[in-house]
């Protein structure tokens, strides 16, 4: 099987490139799912029923989130009625939304789960006890478990990602929007990258219209920041995996571009 991952969908921007190429990808790679980290997608903050949609409608099998979570408070009318979006696992008790989903295609099922990280973004739960107490959950389950892992720093992904070696097929890193150079197989074979990077605009500051967040950069004053327009791209990682062993064979990052009219 192929699963590509996507990463932070920024704006109509970031939804526009979905639209443009990943039908292309799914044909061309002959993809089996697609999972994609929504948390930005309405207006760069959030997410919202309408855009859950056009996105779902648009190949993608599940959504994952993040720190951003709740930015849109419409995501409180219909998280906890959808099968299609899950908020990070490591949540307290009490969080609307789910922290993984399983999700099947023909005889395949896996299990997807969404982690936040806690260095510079906020008091969570753990994630290393998290990942552990989830795959415990998923036991028996499912074929294989894949983690978004929605982390600032670099070293904090590193380290959930050499925990997770030998616990889950892949855990991906998302939230920087800089699409690193690290994909590798880990040596007891779980798939891995530090970031996906960004699924928004080209000329952009992580998706955003250069102006604003240059100004807040210059006076240290607050102001509203706009989804950049123009060249979009989509950035990613495709994890190719032998169905029988239920190994990682090949990892292959993805960038293409959608030039505006």
């Amino acid at each position: 099987m192929k699963i590509l991952f996507i990463g932070d969908i920024v704006g109509r921007t970031g939804r526009r490139a979905v639209r443009e190429l990943l039908p292309q990808i799914i044909e061309s790679e002959g993809l089996d799912f697609v999972i994609a980290n929504g948390e930005n997608a309405a207006g760069g903050f959030g997410l919202t029923q309408g855009v859950m949609d056009e996105l779902i409608g648009y190949g993608i099998d599940l959504l994952t989130t993040g720190n951003h979570t709740w930015d849109n408070r419409e995501i409180f009318d219909f998280i906890d009625d959808t099968d299609k979006v899950i908020r990070p696992y490591n949540y307290p008790p009490g969080a609307p939304g789910v922290g993984f989903q399983i999700i099947k295609k023909e005889d395949i099922t896996l299990g997807v789960v969404n982690l936040l990280g806690r260095v510079y973004i906020g008091n969570y739960l753990c994630p290393f006890r998290s990942l552990d107490k989830v795959v415990e959950e998923l036991k028996g389950q499912v074929d294989a478990i894949v983690v978004d892992f929605h982390a600032e720093a670099t070293a904090e992904k590193e380290a959930l990602g050499w925990y997770a070696d030998g616990k889950v097929l892949a855990l991906v890193g998302t939230h920087t929007h800089v699409q690193t150079a690290d994909e590798r197989i880990l040596p007891q074979g779980t798939a891995y990258i530090t970031d996906l990077g960004l699924t928004g605009g080209v000329n952009s500051i992580l998706g955003m219209n250069i102006d604003e967040p240059l100004e807040r950069f210059l006076t240290q004053m607050p102001n509203r920041f706009k989804v950049a327009t123009g060249d979009a791209k989509l950035s990613g990682l495709i994890v190719e995996v032998d169905n029988k062993a239920v190994q990682v064979i090949k990892v292959k990052r993805v960038t293409m571009v959608h030039k505006s009219n």
